[in-house]
């Protein structure tokens, strides 16, 4: 198997250009996930982030996870657990409108780095999706665009830590899916492992790298381009030693925000027909189907969103 992708963006600026453009092409076409080194945000801070959000997790969840498995008995179960992920989270929204400030239990440091650091995962995402853009031949800021909707893209975090567990061959950390969104960028813990991702039909670990980044494209992405990109299945496998941190931001359209193949992307007319399989939608339509479907194959949301592409609630479609 061939090596897990890893980027240094310092490589963009440079004769390195073209092999580290290629090499982003290569992990988007053939992975959906690639790991960034030299992203542009301190080491420093990332490590504050890491120490504060651990100390969240043993100040004020730890404890509730315990309850939560000891009312549910899931130390003690014998047959594979289906229906629920051996995880502990919470989740932050930053655009359009941020709910740091109503989550509780947060200390006010942690709340301020918070929000520092989704400023910086929002400018690196939306500098990726311009990098996405130059390899796909569409114009700069088209993914920005296309996820604008009226009032700009969604943006989000899951905040979520991974305890020891005693049946990791019973319960996953998280259950098998691909993201609904658009870009995904996780900071995760690089002592312990456990995220896993579906390559050729089998199971390869996202392996941890100190101070860095893993980026995964979601449905949405899949849409855009037609399948050129595709979202691809992954998991966390949980661990009987050490608790795994994971902070993931997702980077997704504006819920009114109208989703569908690139034109540019689609070859030409006479192949439309047969070439344009994704559908058309309104994201939160989407959102609203995965919602039910999160761990379920990705292809029947798309059928059933295309069966919704006549509906009247899409109305007339802007495709300037």
């Amino acid at each position: 198997m061939e090596s897990f992708p890893v980027i240094n963006m310092e490589n963009l600026n440079g004769e390195k250009r073209a092999n580290t453009m290629d090499k982003i092409k290569d992990a988007c076409e053939n992975w959906g996930f690639f790991e960034l080194v030299n992203h542009g945000i301190p080491p420093e801070f990332m490590d504050t982030i890491e120490s504060m959000t651990k100390g969240h997790y043993k100040k004020c969840m730890e404890q509730r996870f315990g309850e939560l498995v000891a009312s549910k008995g899931l130390e003690c179960v014998q047959t594979e657990v289906h229906d629920l992920d051996w995880e502990s989270t919470f989740h932050l929204k930053h655009l359009p409108v941020s709910n740091i400030s109503q989550i509780p239990d947060l200390d006010d440091d942690y709340r301020r780095v918070m929000k520092e650091f989704a400023l910086k995962l929002e400018k690196l995402a939306e500098e990726l999706m311009d990098l996405l853009c130059e390899n796909l031949g569409l114009e700069k800021g088209y993914l920005k665009k296309a996820f604008y909707g009226s009032q700009g893209p969604n943006f989000g975090t899951k905040v979520s830590n991974y305890p020891p567990c005693p049946k990791p061959d019973l319960i996953k950390g998280l259950r098998a899916h691909t993201d609904a969104g658009g870009i995904i960028l996780l900071f995760q813990d690089d002592k312990v492992s456990g995220l896993q991702l579906l390559k050729d039909g089998q199971w390869v670990d996202v392996p941890p790298m100190r101070h860095s980044i893993v980026v995964n494209l979601g449905d949405q992405i899949e849409v855009i381009t037609n399948g050129k990109y595709k979202s691809i299945l992954h998991r966390v496998v949980a661990q009987t030693d050490g608790n795994r941190m994971s902070i993931a931001s997702f980077y997704n359209p504006g819920s009114d925000a109208v989703i569908y193949p690139a034109p540019a992307l689609v070859e030409s007319e006479a192949e439309e027909a047969s070439k344009a399989v994704y559908p058309k939608f309104v994201f939160e339509d989407y959102m609203n189907l995965y919602a039910a479907l999160k761990f379920q194959a990705k292809e029947p949301r798309f059928q059933a969103m295309k069966a919704m592409e006549s509906s009247p609630s899409l109305g007339p479609i802007a495709t300037a």
